[in-house]
C-alpha cells in the first residue's frame, strides 16, 4: 500500500510545539515509507482563518525542511463538501436538528443533573415536515447531525492498540453549522476520502472523534484509513501544556536560537523508548522510524532539555554547515579554525557573535593584576602562533612569577577576552594575535 499522509493545520493561528510534533511524525513516517505527504489548510472558519497565518505555517514547515508533495486548501472545496452532504441527506444519515446553543445546554445539565451521559436524544428526529416549516418560519435554520448507526465501533490503534465504543455513547455529531459552513469532522473525511490518505496521524484527544469518523467514512464509500493517536504533550511538572503553546510557539523558539534539526530530534523521539541524543542529519530520524517505539503515556516537554540537546547538536555541527549562517550574522570571514575553537561553548549559534568580537575586537579588557599583566606582555612571544604557543608563554609567565592556577589564568583570560569564562585559550591565544593581545594587556581596547 502506497502510503499518504497529511498534515492538517488550522490557519488561526502560529504553529506551536504540539503542532510540529505532529508535522514532524507525519513527515518521517511518509519518508520512510517512500509515500505522500500532504499539507492541507484546514481553513473553512472564515472568521479565524488568514492568510498570515498560513504563510506562517508554511514559513515555519520550510524552516524545519519538511517538504510537503501536496497543498490543498478546504476552503476551496466547499462544492464538494455540498455534494457529500446531499448523498448523506439522500440516505437519511444527516438530519435538520433545530435547537439552540442555549437550548442544547439546558437538556445537558439536566441530564447531568439525572446522572445520566450528555448525549443529543435525538428530539430532531422526531419532528414532522410541519414541525420543521414551523421553526423555520420562526426564523430558526437547522444545523445537520450525522446520524450514527448502532453497534460496535473498533480500530486497531498503532500506538494505542485496539479501541472499541458503541455507538450508543456517542451522540451525533453536528457536521454543518447553522450558517451552511462544514465543520472539522466532516471536511476532514471528505477530504482524507477524496486525497486517498491512508493514514491519520494526530493528537489524541480525537479518538472520540475518531469513532464517529469511523461511520462517517463508512456511509460515504470511504476505505478507512489506519490510525495513529499521539498522547498529548505536557510540562516538566505534568500539566497539560495546552495554556502555555503561546510561549512555545516555532517562532519564538526559532528566535531564541534552537536548531530545526534539534527540534525534529526532540519533538519525534520525546514519548519514546528512543535516546534523545545529538544526530548529525534527519536521514537516521527517517530510517529508525516505527510507531511501535511511542508510549501511551504523555511526554514531558522540558524547554531546558531542548536547550541542552541544541547546545549539544551544535558543540557536533560540523563547519560546512554553518559556514553560510554565519555569515548571514555578520561574521565575514569565518574560518574552521575559529568555528573548532568556540563551537564547544555555544548555546545557539548566535553566541558565535560574542566570540568573534573577542578575537576579532574591539573589546575592553577586564583588568586586574597590572604587575602580573605587565610580565606577560613584556614575555608575548612575537610571530606566528599556534595552539602551543599558550603553554609556552604561561609557563615563562610562571617560571619568573610563581603564580600558577587560577591567579595565573584568570588575569590574563580577563585581558584578553574581556570574559571570566570560555574557550580554551590556547586556541583562542592564535586567533586573537599578537598586536591585538598586545593592546590588552596594556588595558587599551582593541
Amino acid at each position: 500500500m502506497s502510503v499518504t499522509v497529511r498534515f492538517a493545520p488550522s490557519p488561526s493561528g502560529y504553529l506551536h510545539v504540539g503542532n510540529m510534533r505532529q508535522a514532524v511524525i507525519n513527515w518521517l513516517f511518509a519518508r520512510r515509507e517512500g509515500g505522500q505527504f500532504m499539507l492541507r489548510m484546514d481553513d473553512t472558519d472564515a472568521e479565524r482563518s488568514t492568510q498570515e497565518y498560513s504563510d506562517a505555517i508554511q514559513h515555519d514547515l520550510a524552516w524545519m525542511d519538511l517538504d510537503w508533495d501536496r497543498y490543498e486548501r478546504q476552503s476551496e472545496r466547499m462544492d464538494a463538501y455540498a455534494e457529500a452532504a446531499e448523498r448523506l441527506k439522500a440516505t437519511g444519515r444527516l438530519y435538520p436538528a433545530y435547537e439552540t446553543p442555549e437550548e442544547l445546554e439546558a437538556k445537558r445539565r439536566a441530564q447531568i443533573a439525572r446522572k445520566v451521559p450528555p448525549l443529543y436524544d435525538r428530539a430532531a428526529l422526531a419532528l414532522t415536515p410541519e414541525q420543521r416549516l414551523a421553526l423555520e418560519a420562526s426564523g430558526r435554520k437547522p444545523h445537520w447531525r450525522f446520524r450514527m448507526e448502532p453497534g460496535k465501533i473498533a480500530w486497531d490503534d498503532l500506538i494505542h492498540g485496539p479501541i472499541a465504543f458503541g455507538a450508543g455513547q456517542l451522540s451525533d455529531p453536528v457536521l454543518i453549522r447553522e450558517d451552511g459552513r462544514p465543520l472539522y469532522g466532516f471536511s476532514s473525511v471528505v477530504d482524507d476520502i477524496a486525497f486517498g490518505v491512508t493514514h491519520i496521524v494526530r493528537g489524541d484527544d480525537h479518538i472520540t472523534n475518531t469513532a464517529g469518523q469511523i461511520q462517517l467514512f463508512q456511509a460515504l464509500g470511504g476505505e478507512l484509513p489506519v490510525f495513529a493517536h499521539l498522547p498529548l504533550l505536557i510540562d516538566s511538572e505534568g500539566t497539560k501544556l495546552s495554556k502555555r503553546l503561546g510561549t512555545l510557539s516555532i517562532a519564538n523558539l526559532r528566535d531564541e536560537g534552537i536548531e530545526p534539526l534539534t527540534l525534529a530530534v526532540y519533538l519525534s523521539r520525546m514519548g519514546t523508548s528512543d535516546p534523545i541524543e545529538p544526530l548529525d542529519d534527519i536521514v537516521t530520524l527517517i530510517h529508525e522510524f516505527e510507531f511501535k517505539r511511542f508510549s501511551v503515556s504523555s511526554p514531558r516537554f522540558d524547554l531546558s532539555e531542548l536547550k541542552r540537546l541544541n547546545a549539544r547538536m551544535l558543540h557536533n555541527t560540523p563547519f560546512e554547515q554553518v559556514e553560510a549562517r554565519l555569515a548571514t550574522l555578520g561574521l565575514i570571514g569565518v574560518t574552521a579554525r575559529f568555528w573548532d575553537a568556540v563551537r564547544a561553548n555555544l548555546d545557539r549559534l548566535a553566541d558565535a557573535e560574542l566570540w568573534w568580537d573577542v578575537v576579532k575586537g574591539p573589546i575592553q579588557p577586564l583588568i586586574e593584576n597590572e604587575e602580573l599583566l605587565a610580565t606577560a606582555a613584556r614575555l608575548l612571544p612575537g610571530g606566528d602562533w599556534d595552539d602551543g604557543a599558550w603553554s609556552a608563554w604561561t609557563s615563562a609567565i610562571a617560571a619568573e612569577t610563581g603564580l600558577k592556577g587560577k591567579a595565573l589564568f584568570m588575569p590574563l583570560r580577563k585581558a584578553l577576552t574581556g570574559q571570566e569564562h570560555g574557550p580554551d585559550m590556547k586556541t583562542l591565544l592564535p586567533l586573537i594575535g599578537y598586536e591585538r593581545a598586545a593592546k590588552r594587556l596594556a588595558g587599551e581596547a582593541a
